[in-house]
């Protein structure tokens, strides 16, 4: 399988498929690359070269200790493009993923990316703050910290079966098959990474990562997230990019991306293409 050796020594796994201009996706926690499957077939039946790696501790990448951090998750998806030679990339991420694509943009990008999208994304900040009141509170992610210490497994069925695709809301319809899928991919991942990625998605604040970013961006984000609500997260978000576009979603989950796959492919497209 391929991998790439950062520079600390993490062996981080990627797919590479197609050819032509490169869309590359970075994942949500505590998922791996395997959550794109549905944008990474619909852009490679379309003339793409579609690029999708698991983060540090996650998927089939190297279980290392260290570097649970979104410095070294930017870092990791550097090493990725520059061992691919990427350029003119489309990056697209979501939920912990979308601020992975934020802090990269900002810190590594210069002169290889063409566009931005972040969909479901945690930044500019999650955890509420004197600066930030509109935050979820610290006592949230702290029950996330227990529950990953305590029955990872069966943490990730409730999340999966739950609020993540909205499968608790009234009327919804689960797939077992969707479900499922999330808990392979969550378990297949290491318990410290996602333990220590918690503090990652939560505390870090993305704020001058956006306003550095100067390509055209997209917020996608359904209005009936459960896991990064709307209003603290694209809603901010988009007034600090200077090139930006926010496009809501009625009634869509956190999990749009998959549930949803058909509409969010078709407005990935045209946005892309525009």
């Amino acid at each position: 399988m391929p991998y790439v050796t950062t520079g600390d020594g993490a062996e981080i796994f990627y797919k590479d498929w197609g050819t032509g201009r490169p869309v590359m996706f970075h994942h949500g926690w505590p998922l791996s690359a395997d959550e794109w499957d549905a944008q990474l077939l619909f852009f490679v039946q379309r003339g793409y070269r579609v690029v999708a790696h698991d983060r540090r501790g996650h998927g089939r990448s190297a279980q290392v200790g260290h570097g649970h951090d979104m410095d070294h998750y930017a870092a990791d998806a550097a090493a990725v493009v520059a061992h691919l030679g990427l350029r003119d990339v489309v990056h697209v991420g979501h939920s912990t993923g979308g601020g992975e694509v934020a802090r990269y943009v900002a810190r590594h990008g210069a002169g290889r990316v063409g566009k931005a999208v972040l969909i479901g994304a945690v930044p500019p900040l999650m955890v509420r703050t004197e600066s930030n009141p509109g935050g979820l509170p610290a006592e949230v992610f702290d029950g996330f910290r227990e529950s990953v210490a305590a029955d990872r497994s069966q943490f990730y069925l409730d999340v999966a079966s739950g609020p993540f695709y909205g499968f608790n809301r009234p009327g919804a319809e689960a797939s077992r098959g969707v479900i499922r899928n999330w808990w392979r991919q969550g378990m297949a991942g290491g318990a410290q990474a996602h333990y220590e990625g918690i503090k990652a998605f939560s505390e870090t604040d993305f704020t001058e990562d956006l306003r550095a970013i100067d390509v055209p961006t997209l917020f996608m984000h359904g209005d009936d997230d459960q896991i990064v609500p709307i209003a603290a997260s694209a809603e901010v978000a988009v007034t600090l990019v200077g090139n930006a576009t926010l496009k809501v979603y009625p009634g869509l989950s956190h999990g749009m991306a998959t549930v949803n796959a058909q509409t969010v492919n078709a407005d990935l497209l045209d946005f892309i293409e525009s």
